[in-house]
């Protein structure tokens, strides 16, 4: 069966997810997660994709990021491949793929849906009980959204922006979103998006995305999402 195509817009944010293989490790040491945290840096740049939350678990990965081309976002994921996958095997002794496929994504309404998709990645070490607070942990983009510590991997949504007049009170600002939790319902649609490919928003969102791609995007689904897996 040939694979399903992925389908990008320039300016409209996607979040990418990638597991590693048969759900296992992709990251051992801590030189790992630099290796690609700084191959993501040199893609984002080459590829103009402007990167606005990343979590690095062990196992998998998360991204959100806006591509400036509707080919920045495959470029910028290939680039990183063909560099961090020799790096493990050289690193390791080992041979072959170390992910699970190919990447997953999805378009995001950055109106409706994209600092809660911040939350939903960045508080990913909570959910899968890594610490009991996103700053603890190292390989996300909490400690530069939320606390102020520099990442020049990171480039600033509008929205972000929006939260303050000045860079203390937009930090207040997105602290303050991670107090309540995240809507059950809208961790099963984030969770439903990525892993179908389906755009995240609502209908108007959704068509608007189908009609500039003159092609249907994803999955239809009806009636309540069923429940998916943590990641």
């Amino acid at each position: 069966m040939p694979r399903k195509p992925r389908f990008f817009l320039p300016d409209i944010p996607v979040h990418i997810v990638q597991r590693g293989h048969s759900q296992e490790p992709v990251f051992f040491e801590d030189n790992d997660y630099r290796a690609y945290l700084g191959w993501l840096a040199e893609a984002a740049t080459r590829y103009e994709c402007a990167i606005h939350a990343y979590v690095l678990m062990t196992n998998h990965i998360h991204i959100l990021a806006t591509p400036k081309d509707k080919h920045s976002i495959s470029l910028m994921m290939q680039y990183i491949g063909r560099r961090y996958v020799p790096y493990i095997n050289a690193s390791y002794g080992t041979s072959g793929t170390i992910w699970e496929g190919r990447y997953k994504a999805s378009l995001i309404h950055d109106e409706q849906y994209l600092l809660t998709c911040m939350r939903y990645i960045e508080l990913n070490p909570i959910r899968a009980e890594l610490t009991k607070s996103p700053g603890y942990y190292r390989w996300s983009s909490y400690r530069a959204n939320a606390q102020g510590k520099e990442d020049k991997l990171l480039t600033t949504h509008p929205l972000y922006l929006s939260l303050g007049k000045t860079n203390a009170s937009r930090l207040e600002g997105y602290k303050a979103l991670f107090k309540a939790h995240i809507d059950e319902e809208d961790l099963k649609d984030i969770r439903a998006a990525w892993q179908t490919g389906t755009p995240l928003g609502n209908d108007y969102f959704k068509e608007k995305i189908e009609r500039k791609l003159n092609s249907k995007v994803g999955q239809a689904r009806r009636g309540r999402p069923k429940r998916a897996l943590t990641p």
